[in-house]
């Protein structure tokens, strides 16, 4: 079991996004991406004085003051790689108050409180070092060499996705992990059997924006169904 007390809890934004220029701060709504997902960490359980947004661009500090949100001064150079762990994650070796840290995608709309406050615990609870969100997938797959990899259910002779052995697919939503790990460039774990552990999401919480037309999907959904209810995240 974990000390709450030692854990970081940050996300990463910067609106310099090539395929969906500007998505974090581009309108949706009243409001936008990185300020929904602002609201969402202040209706869960996490302590806000351990909660820092990484930030490089004027308007999302000034989105952090907005909300009281910690905030963690980036360099551009972590604003403008992809490829470096040590430098994208610079903040690693900047609070030795910490042991672990939680790190949180803010592209996804849909993801609910519950959920992040269901993968804290989850990791609070654990002896994992490392924990990462993914989701159930049912369905048959081939590698590159056009090989079948998805074991074949047995007294089968239909494809059923209903009944094939389950995959796990990256939900690229919520990481954790010890900060040590990315002074040595791993993050979370060498992706062994667990490690990092797996948490189970729900598919429709997971879905990303990278590209315009999911954002304007997304956006136009949420706009019609989310804002204005208070449910389930304001």
């Amino acid at each position: 079991m974990k000390d709450i007390k030692k854990i970081l809890f940050i996300v990463q934004a910067r609106t310099n996004s090539e395929r969906v220029p500007k998505k974090m701060i581009r309108p949706i709504g009243n409001t936008s991406l990185f300020e929904i997902f602002l609201n969402k960490i202040k209706q869960t359980n996490i302590p806000l004085n351990q909660f820092y947004a990484s930030v490089f661009d004027l308007e999302l500090k000034d989105l952090c003051l907005k909300h009281n949100i910690n905030i963690f001064h980036r360099s551009i150079e972590s604003r403008n790689t992809d490829n470096s762990l040590r430098t994208m994650y610079e903040w690693y070796d900047k609070f030795p108050q910490f042991k672990y840290a939680v790190l949180f995608n803010p592209c996804l709309l849909f993801l609910k409180p519950k959920t992040i406050d269901g993968f804290v615990q989850k990791y609070i609870n654990s002896h994992y070092d490392g924990l990462f969100g993914v989701m159930e997938k049912r369905q048959y797959y081939w590698n590159q060499n056009k090989e079948m990899i998805t074991p074949w259910p047995k007294d089968c002779t239909i494809m059923n996705t209903k009944i094939v052995e389950p995959t796990y697919e990256a939900a690229h939503a919520l990481y954790a992990g010890k900060l040590k790990l990315i002074g040595k460039n791993q993050w979370m774990g060498n992706f062994k059997t667990n490690n990092p552990a797996l948490y189970l999401m729900q598919e429709q919480e997971c879905l990303d924006i990278d590209h315009e037309w999911q954002f304007q999907l997304y956006s136009s959904f949420y706009e019609k169904n989310y804002l204005g209810l208070g449910y389930p995240y304001g």
